[in-house]
């Protein structure tokens, strides 16, 4: 490449192409947005249920698989993540949940000035077009479309008034001055259509002479000169090619590939740099360490009654159906993705003690239909799901290379249910769902309990279910955090500790993660991080 860029940004995904059109609003500064895979054209991508293709496709999906987790019988677990323009916001479940004001007060208190929630509230209203209008805690013109569910399910009511009968408030926005409840989801949905950062924010900008946009490029290492970012070397149409930064390189890869990109480009742990014949450029132990994740615990119930989804994509006729509401009003299963339903709840009790007794520890999310995985083919039966998750995970886990390669996958150990306050609200988490199932609401409505079943009765064997059957709920994060102790790898600015021009915007970057759904939290992050960028550019 001839052009020598001010900003190279590593990875199109939630954070990525909000750098990318942010920090591109200024017509002098020339941008390179890389990104590894393809553009996002697929019909798929764009409709809500497509969220069902794209979890398998290697194309627009890097298909990852954890190592063999020790506390999970050995299993090796798939992790699915964005690999096109939108990275996970073009495949995810389109949930729109930003965590509780608790958890971005804990990481100003953890030495992270300026990310409490006052801090970055003002970032969130700034990112967000809520349909419902603007107020105090949200906004109405931002790019990224924020959306209700339109039509009322009768068996997500029953869930609603099911939870309400153990104790559960109704809650009509988990974004609002309370999160705890029960009650419908919004979505990043805008008219019946998918709604990610490369449709939100790079489709306006891409356009902008200063900006290019390389895909199918594989980034494979940050070039240093000294300790300054001066380059990023990557892989297209067969060609390595180089291309030259005079400002900043920001890496914008997500929780696997941030850190895997640092390791390759000698900031890490030394020792492991050394072993895999990596100059060591810093000495940063905490790169690729605190991974954590949601533990996604799955139950699936038989309906009494043929309302489901499940019913409706198991017929010709239902088929015909979904797809003439979605043709001619923008509305059903097509328009709506998987998870229609939520809720936040406490199970911890007074001797668990912990945060968990004065704000929501679990998160449910609720689907119209039942299949063997996320993302899977829908059982042959009317069926529903509830799935149930621990918001605050005690266990910590690494991402490492294995080689020098660049495009080998890294090692993935989440290592989950490593600790006992972990395994405990596994237990209780499933027994609140049960109690929900159970409840006179939702009772009528579940002919069977298929997974756990009736078979797991105690502790012992509800963890084991959680063992045998536990999966990733698509939220891995911290493994660059920022911080000031030992293992922090970014500063409160986000760059990179004993480097220079180089920082990491994307989930990684957390020191902590959020209670809910992660994408919205790191959109706020990115739009955070391009006032930052900008404000130390004037500085300089």
């Amino acid at each position: 490449m001839t052009h020598e860029f001010d900003y190279i940004v590593v990875g199109a995904g939630s954070a990525g192409c909000v750098l990318a059109a942010r920090l591109s609003e200024d017509p002098a500064t020339r941008v390179l947005l890389l990104e590894a895979g393809p553009p996002d054209r697929s019909l798929w991508i764009h409709l809500p249920i497509g969220y069902g293709k794209t979890m398998w496709n290697p194309r627009y999906n890097w298909c990852f698989h954890t190592d063999p987790e020790p506390n999970m019988n050995g299993r090796r677990i798939y992790w699915p993540r964005g690999k096109t323009l939108g990275g996970s916001s073009s495949i995810n479940g389109l949930i729109y949940i930003r965590g509780q004001r608790e958890d971005f007060d804990h990481w100003a208190a953890l030495g992270n000035a300026g990310w409490g929630f006052d801090d970055v509230l003002p970032y969130f209203i700034k990112s967000e077009g809520n349909a419902r209008g603007a107020c105090a805690l949200h906004g109405a013109d931002g790019p990224l479309k924020v959306s209700d569910i339109g039509a009322k399910h009768e068996l997500i009511e029953a869930f609603i008034e099911g939870a309400q009968q153990i104790g559960v408030p109704r809650n009509d926005d988990f974004n609002g001055a309370r999160q705890e409840g029960a009650g419908y989801f919004q979505l990043n949905t805008n008219k019946g259509w998918r709604v990610s950062t490369a449709k939100a924010y790079l489709r306006p900008a891409r356009r902008r002479p200063n900006l290019r946009i390389e895909t199918e490029a594989h980034a494979a290492a940050v070039l240093m000169h000294g300790t300054r970012a001066v380059a990023v070397r990557y892989r297209q149409g067969g060609e390595t090619r180089l291309a030259q930064c005079k400002g900043e390189v920001l890496l914008a890869a997500g929780a696997i590939q941030s850190p895997q990109l640092l390791q390759l480009s000698g900031i890490g742990p030394a020792g492991l740099l050394a072993h895999h014949g990596i100059a060591v450029v810093a000495d940063s132990p905490g790169v690729g360490e605190n991974l954590q994740d949601h533990l996604q615990l799955r139950l699936s119930f038989e309906c009494t009654q043929p309302i489901t989804t499940n019913d409706q994509l198991n017929s010709v006729f239902g088929r015909i159906a979904i797809a003439l509401q979605w043709l001619l009003w923008r509305s059903g299963p097509l328009a709506l993705g998987i998870n229609q339903g939520g809720c936040f709840m406490r199970v911890l009790d007074d001797d668990a003690g912990r945060d968990g007794l004065h704000r929501p520890d679990i998160q449910f999310h609720v689907a119209t239909l039942s299949a063997d995985m996320a993302g899977g083919k829908v059982h042959p039966y009317s069926g529903f799901t509830m799935s149930v998750c621990q918001l605050r995970p005690e266990s910590r886990g690494q991402i490492r290379i294995r080689s020098a390669d660049p495009f080998a996958a890294p090692e993935i150990r989440p290592n989950y249910l490593a600790t006992e306050l972990d395994r405990h609200t596994a237990v209780a988490a499933v027994k609140a769902a049960r109690a929900i199932a159970a409840a006179p609401a939702l009772r009528s409505y579940v002919k069977r309990e298929v997974n756990p079943g009736p078979q797991a009765g105690d502790d012992g064997s509800l963890l084991e279910f959680c063992r045998n059957h536990g999966a990733t709920i698509f939220h891995p994060s911290g493994t660059c955090k920022m911080g000031n102790d030992a293992l922090a790898v970014l500063d409160t600015r986000l760059r990179v500790r004993g480097v220079q021009r180089l920082r990491v915007v994307d989930c990684s970057a957390m020191p902590t993660l959020v209670s809910g759904n992660s994408n919205a939290a790191v959109v706020m992050m990115a739009e955070k991080a391009a006032d930052m960028i900008r404000d130390d550019a004037r500085s300089r």
